[in-house]
């Protein structure tokens, strides 16, 4: 084997075992859609209870403050359900899989939407969140296989990009439902969706057999791989300055912008306008180099972070501010995303499960940074001050990484 080989296999990412290619006659546009809408539907389910918590706190009888354990509900499924059933499933067809997450995913919020009590709706939304990320994992894992190898984080891309556009379009049809019907109604709209994705996977995803040659001992094999845990890493600390900067962007936006509270629902369309960009650009970035393109973008973050309160003080810089931190993040999402299946080798499903977890172990640590620095004081500049030093954090474990890469590289070369 050459260096030049050597480098390529494996400082360019640490190519994995390849899935199966799609069949002929497979509608790859059709596929992406299939999985592209569970994304929606999951976007949609995940945002819509932030900005329903009063209707919910009435409804069940709770205070405000109480009501934001139900989205931590949400959130501990995430983090429970990506690994779990990412290793119990693993040699199960993917296919039959991702129908039967969906399934699981429909029957928690039909079950939010008819929960008479606060302790009954905790337990439907933990539900609602198992199935999360294990449908981006193994969705991330079809999707990849369906395209060739440079193509594999486009198409990963426009399956989360499902997620960006229900920032955009179901979390503010959704929260205006539950204003106008009863916070019931968002969790019975994502679960009619659920069942909309059901048969759109059935029918336009092709079959995948089961790989007779995985077991979930082989999918945690992946957690003994160093590189596993770096990429989990950078995205725990880089996506950590993200949400600790957009966890208090509401009142970041009214208190040092001088928005209006009813401008904030156009403002969170920005973002998530700026979230579809990022996930749409996030395959061309990646053809510069998988790792190149992670540390321009974690760079980009660290100095958006940095310029943030000073930009929240001018409307019209904010809402460019907004905007670009709903891009820059997602840029990063989909090439996290696919150097995990790369150096997880035969524990793909698993390792992709995971960065949903991680994502979601981002959030709370960010929004408890955040929390932290408001508490002592300090204005709402600071939480996006402090999100810049997560970023640079990120900027240092990719580093790492690159460096063990090369040393791997060279040790194959010789």
């Amino acid at each position: 084997m050459t260096e030049q080989t050597a480098l390529h296999d494996i400082c360019d990412d640490e190519v994995a075992d390849r899935a199966p290619r799609a069949p002929r006659g497979t509608h790859l546009g059709l596929a992406l859609f299939a999985l592209a809408l569970g994304g929606f539907a999951i976007g949609t389910t995940e945002f819509v209870t932030m900005g329903l918590l009063p209707q919910i706190a009435d409804g069940v009888g709770i205070s405000i403050p109480t009501a934001g354990h139900v989205v931590s509900a949400y959130a501990l499924g995430v983090v429970v359900g990506a690994p779990t059933i990412a290793t119990l499933a693993a040699r199960a067809p993917r296919k039959r899989v991702l129908i039967w997450l969906m399934v699981a995913f429909a029957a928690g919020n039909v079950g939010s939407a008819l929960a008479p009590n606060y302790l009954t709706l905790m337990v439907a939304r933990f539900v609602s969140g198992l199935p999360h990320g294990a449908f981006f994992g193994i969705g991330s894992v079809v999707a990849a296989s369906l395209v060739s190898r440079e193509r594999r984080t486009w198409a990963v891309s426009m399956m989360i990009a499902g997620l960006t556009v229900a920032n955009i379009v179901g979390v503010p049809l959704a929260t205006l439902l539950g204003q106008n019907l009863g916070w019931e109604w968002p969790y019975a709209f994502v679960g009619l969706l659920a069942l909309v994705t059901i048969g759109a996977v059935w029918l336009w995803v092709p079959r995948q057999p089961a790989d007779d040659a995985a077991s979930p001992r082989k999918e945690l094999r992946a957690l003994k791989r160093p590189q596993v845990w770096l990429t989990l890493g950078i995205g725990t600390v880089g996506f950590g300055g993200m949400f600790a900067t957009f966890s208090y962007i509401t009142p970041t936006m009214t208190e040092l912008a001088g928005f209006a509270d009813g401008a904030v629902p156009v403002l969170l369309v920005v973002y998530g306008v700026g979230m579809t960009a990022g996930a749409v650009l996030a395959g061309r970035v990646a053809a510069l180099g998988m790792l190149r393109g992670m540390f321009g973008s974690l760079i980009a973050i660290a100095i958006l972070l940095t310029l943030f309160g000073p930009m929240a003080h001018q409307k019209v810089t904010a809402v460019i501010a907004v905007f670009l931190l709903g891009l820059l993040p997602s840029l990063l999402v989909p090439m996290l995303q696919t150097r995990l299946m790369d150096v997880a080798h035969e524990g793909q499903s698993l390792a992709a499960a995971l960065n949903h977890s991680t994502l979601n172990i981002a959030n709370a640590l960010g929004a408890w940074l955040g929390s932290v620095v408001l508490s002592h004081g300090l204005g709402y500049e600071w939480p996006s001050r402090l999100g810049a030093f997560l970023a640079i954090g990120g900027v240092g474990i990719t580093f790492v990484s690159a460096m063990l890469a090369r040393r791997t590289a060279s040790a194959v070369a010789a």
